[in-house]
C-alpha cells in the first residue's frame, strides 16, 4: 500500500478495520496492522480541527481564471482541502519587498487591498456554501462544525504598512489576524533573516516604528509573526510583546542550518513567551541539500526558462501570474526532471517534516508546535505536497506514537490557544484605554 494517501484513497475496508486486535490465547493486544494504523489515523484526522497557518495566493486568485472553489493547479483549493481533510487555512496577503518610497507604498497597499478583496469575494460571493472567514479563534471551531472549510487571513510582509501605523487597524478590520513583520529584505519595521542586499542588519532588530507596530498589534488582537525576521528581531519581539507570538511557517535550525529557521535558543524563548512555531513544508528549510542536488535543480529550471529564486522575490503580481502560467505549461517536463533528481539525491519528505516537529516537542514541548505549509509559496514535499495529502502528516504522527490529544494540539489547538490569548490581551488593553 502506498505511504502517500489522502482521505479519499482510504478504502471502506480501512474504515471498517478494527482499531485494536486481541490474540486468541490470552486477550493480550496484538501488534497493530498497517491497515489498523491507517484507519486509526484517519479517525483521529476526521475528529481534530486541521489548520494550516500559511498558504500563498496569486494576484488572479479569486477570479474566474483562478477559482479556488473548484479544482485548480494550486496546492491549496477547496476540493484539495476536502480531499485531504484540511479544515482551515490562512490565505496569505503577500506582497514582496520593494522600494521604500511613497509611490511604492501606495502601490503595495493597493495590491494588499486587492488580495483582501479576493479572499472576501471567494468566501462571500463565489462559494459561501463551502467556506467562511474566521475573525476570532472561536469562529474556527464554529465554522468547522458546520462542515464548511475555514479561511482566516494573514499578512506576509509588514512592508504593506509602509510607514503608516493606521494601516494596522485598517487591515485588522478586513480580517488580518497575523502579520509577518518582514519578508526577504529589511523594511521599516524590522530586519529580515535574508537581507536582499547589505547591510546584514539595518535596525539591529525592531525599528522604532516597528516597536509601535508590535504594540498596536497587541492592542488590536493581531498575532505577531516571526517567520522571515532576523534573530535580533525575534529577541526584540520577545522583550516587547505582551501577547504570545507565532512563527507561521518556519523550521528548526538545529536540523537545517538556514537563517529562516529558529535556533534552539530562540525556540526556548518562544516557550517562555507562550508562542508556537508552525512547521513549514518547504524542503530547503527542512534539510540542507548537497551542492550537487542544488546545481541539478538550477540547471533544470534554467532549461525550462524558470527565473532564479532571487529574481522571483522581486516579482510584481503581474509577473507572478505570468510566471505561474509558464510553470504550468512545462509542468510535465519539470516533474519528470525532478523525479530523476530526487532519485539521485532524496529530498526532504513528510518524515523529515515530522522530524522537525519531534525536535520542537522534545526541546520545548508539544504545546509549542503546529503546521504552516507555505503551499503555493514554495512549500510541498513528497508525502505532503498539497492540501489533499494532509492526512499523511497525521499518519506519520500516529506511527511515531503521538496521542490524539497531542495531534489535536499540533494541527490547531496550539495556534488557537495563542490566538485566544492574543484576543484576551487586546481586550484588556482596550478596556484600559491603552
Amino acid at each position: 500500500m502506498s505511504r502517500s494517501i489522502s482521505l479519499r484513497s482510504l478504502t471502506a475496508v480501512l474504515l471498517a478495520s478494527t482499531l485494536s486486535a486481541c490474540s486468541g490465547d490470552g486477550g493480550t493486544p496484538a501488534a497493530e496492522t498497517e491497515e489498523q494504523l491507517l484507519a486509526r489515523a484517519q479517525a483521529i484526522h476526521e475528529r481534530v480541527i486541521t489548520l494550516d497557518t500559511h498558504n500563498d495566493i496569486l494576484g488572479n486568485w479569486g477570479t474566474p481564471e483562478l477559482n479556488p472553489c473548484g479544482p485548480t493547479n494550486l496546492k491549496v483549493d477547496l476540493p484539495k482541502m476536502v480531499a485531504g481533510g484540511l479544515k482551515a487555512t490562512f490565505p496569505a496577503v503577500y506582497v514582496g519587498q520593494g522600494p521604500r518610497t511613497p509611490a511604492a507604498y501606495a502601490e503595495v497597499k493597493a495590491t494588499a487591498l486587492d488580495k483582501f478583496a479576493a479572499i472576501h469575494r471567494v468566501a462571500e460571493e463565489m462559494c459561501p456554501d463551502q467556506v467562511e472567514i474566521a475573525y476570532r479563534a472561536d469562529d474556527v471551531e464554529r465554522i468547522a462544525a458546520t462542515g464548511k472549510r475555514v479561511y482566516a487571513i494573514g499578512i506576509e510582509n509588514g512592508y504593506v504598512l509602509g510607514k503608516d501605523l493606521s494601516m494596522v487597524k485598517r487591515y485588522y478590520d478586513l480580517g488580518a489576524r497575523y502579520i509577518t513583520l518582514t519578508h526577504s529584505g529589511h523594511n521599516d519595521i524590522a530586519d529580515s533573516s535574508t537581507p536582499r542586499e547589505p547591510p546584514e542588519e539595518e535596525w539591529g532588530g525592531l525599528s522604532p516604528f516597528g516597536e509601535e507596530v508590535v504594540k498596536e498589534m497587541n492592542r488590536l488582537g493581531i498575532m505577531v509573526d516571526l517567520s522571515h525576521v532576523s534573530d535580533n528581531t525575534v529577541r526584540d519581539v520577545f522583550a516587547l510583546s505582551e501577547a504570545p507570538v507565532i512563527a507561521s511557517h518556519s523550521g528548526a535550525r538545529a536540523l537545517a542550518d538556514v537563517p529562516r529557521d529558529l535556533t534552539d535558543e530562540l525556540l526556548l524563548g518562544l516557550k517562555e513567551n507562550g508562542g508556537v512555531i508552525q512547521m513549514v513544508a518547504l524542503a530547503g528549510y527542512l534539510k540542507v541539500d548537497p551542492p550537487e542536488r542544488t546545481a541539478a535543480i538550477d540547471s533544470l529550471r534554467a532549461s525550462l526558462g524558470f527565473a532564479d529564486r532571487a529574481t522571483t522575490r522581486s516579482f510584481t503580481e503581474a509577473d507572478r501570474a505570468a510566471y505561474q502560467a509558464l510553470m504550468d505549461s512545462v509542468r510535465p517536463q519539470y516533474e519528470a526532471g525532478m523525479a530523476e533528481i530526487d532519485a539521485k539525491w532524496p529530498p526532504a519528505d513528510v518524515k523529515t517534516f515530522v522530524d522537525h516537529i519531534d525536535h520542537v516537542k522534545n526541546l520545548i514541548g508539544v504545546d509549542h508546535v503546529g503546521i504552516g505549509t507555505d503551499f503555493d509559496g514554495g512549500g510541498g514535499i513528497p508525502g505532503f505536497n498539497d492540501a489533499s495529502e494532509a492526512l499523511n502528516v497525521t499518519v506519520e504522527l500516529v506511527r511515531r506514537g503521538y496521542t490524539e490529544e497531542e495531534i489535536a494540539k499540533i494541527w490547531s489547538g496550539n495556534l488557537l490557544r495563542v490566538w485566544r490569548e492574543v484576543e484576551r490581551v487586546a481586550a484588556e488593553k482596550q478596556a484600559a484605554g491603552s
